[in-house]
């Protein structure tokens, strides 16, 4: 299927946000495993020691540090979004742009056959294109959102379009004939070709790039005491609930949720986070009372917890997810319905998709747009106890079935017209 005669060089050049490393670090493995392809991950230092620290697989991918200028403000540590204050933002964006000649420097040496790039950075491509080095876009977002969002652009670029939209437009135009999307067929089909038609290129699904559950380091911190606790619950009983490693509920969103939790009245577990160097903790936040009344059925945990082992476990019943995209494909992989708590961003979107493909529920808000507990517990029993909550697991078990048999499949697709691409 593949030219095997060359071996083509890949330079993968990620945003700094966890939920855009990781689908890219996953395509980097999916493709180095190919004789095809010699690999290189450009980063943060920041990205890059936490691959190095967590991730098995990494040694067959070169890793090249991309260094953003020195800012008062954002230390080496803030280089990465991961438990970031989120009021610094801009100042990580535009010290991101200050280091495109740096970057620049990188194209050329090792000077590769292709680059994948990611949002809100069209200056990569168009460097690479001065160096005759074709360019492809890959999207980490669902295409539901991505065509929702281009459509919306377009509508209104007759007008003054700002600055954040154009540089989404030249995203999507400096791609070379084709982008990539994580995302398959079985789940957006209608969505991927809506999307192809809006930006007049063809858009090749990935795969979820979902990793596998085993890959994760059973001995770290906690993990066995959260397994152990999971093997007393009896087999879809427990609601995992996070909302992703860059998301920090406020003091009165945590107590909506602790007391739609309690009200569900089914056993949970709960990761809280809070940004880096906040003083916050768990118990201070959370209503002291609460802890006490639902210590029997709940682990509420601080920082991180194995996601994909706890997802993977037979005592879960159900999600409840802020709808990130990684997320919702973790969740079908391993055929675990969603309870739907989006919070910003393209999440809402994603919750919708969620519940029109019948692989989970979204929590209605009130006009205030504050999660209502009586809600959140009426969906939470729904999805864990009621029969139509079968109908969903049946349902997200095919998903996941879905995406097992295809996964090679359409990475080999994906290699064929990277191959063209460099060719």
């Amino acid at each position: 299927m593949s030219n095997t005669q060359r071996k083509y060089s890949v330079l993968m050049f990620p945003w700094l946000a966890q939920g855009h490393a990781c689908p890219f670090l996953e395509l980097a493995k999916k493709l180095a495993k190919r004789s095809n392809f010699h690999i290189c991950f450009c980063s943060t230092p920041s990205i890059l020691n936490s691959i190095k620290q967590s991730d098995k697989f990494s040694l067959s991918i070169q890793l090249i540090e991309l260094h953003l200028p020195s800012l008062p403000e954002l230390p080496p540590q803030y280089h990465t979004t991961k438990g970031f204050p989120p009021h610094l933002m801009p100042t990580l964006e535009e010290a991101f742009d200050m280091a495109s000649p740096s970057f620049f420097n990188i194209l050329k040496n090792p000077s590769p056959d292709l680059l994948i790039y990611d949002l809100i950075q069209p200056w990569a491509p168009a460097l690479a294109s001065s160096l005759n080095i074709p360019a492809v876009y890959f999207l980490v977002s669902s295409a539901a959102t991505s065509a929702f969002m281009f459509h919306g652009i377009k509508k209104n670029s007759s007008g003054d379009a700002n600055d954040d939209d154009e540089e989404i437009l030249q995203c999507f135009e400096r791609s070379c004939n084709i982008v990539l999307i994580k995302s398959f067929r079985e789940l957006e089909g209608k969505y991927i070709d809506y999307l192809s038609d809006l930006i007049k290129k063809k858009v090749v699904p990935v795969d979820p790039l979902v990793q596998d559950p085993v890959e994760e380091d059973d001995h770290e911190k906690g993990v066995m005491e959260i397994i152990q606790w999971l093997d007393k619950k009896e087999r879809s009983s427990t609601v995992f609930v996070s909302f992703g490693s860059e998301y920090f509920l406020s003091k009165e969103e945590m107590e909506d949720i602790a007391l739609g939790l309690e009200l569900s009245g089914v056993n949970f577990i709960w990761v809280v986070r809070f940004p880096c160097g906040a003083k916050s903790k768990v118990d201070e936040e959370l209503l002291k009372s609460f802890l006490e009344r639902t210590k029997e059925r709940a682990m509420v945990i601080e920082g991180w917890a194995p996601q994909m082992k706890i997802l993977g476990h037979p005592s879960i019943g159900g999600f409840g997810s802020h709808c990130g995209w990684s997320s919702v494909m973790e969740s079908m992989k391993l055929g675990v319905p969603i309870i739907g708590m989006p919070m910003h961003l393209d999440q809402p979107l994603n919750a919708r998709l969620v519940e029109d493909v019948g692989i989970g529920l979204e929590v209605r808000r009130n006009k205030c747009g504050r999660i209502q507990r009586e809600e959140m517990a009426r969906v939470i029993k729904e999805v864990v106890m009621e029969k139509d909550g079968g109908k969903m697991k049946r349902k997200t078990r095919e998903m996941g079935e879905a995406i097992k048999e295809k996964g090679e499949e359409e990475i080999e697709w994906v290699a064929d017209e990277l191959i063209h691409l460099c060719g």
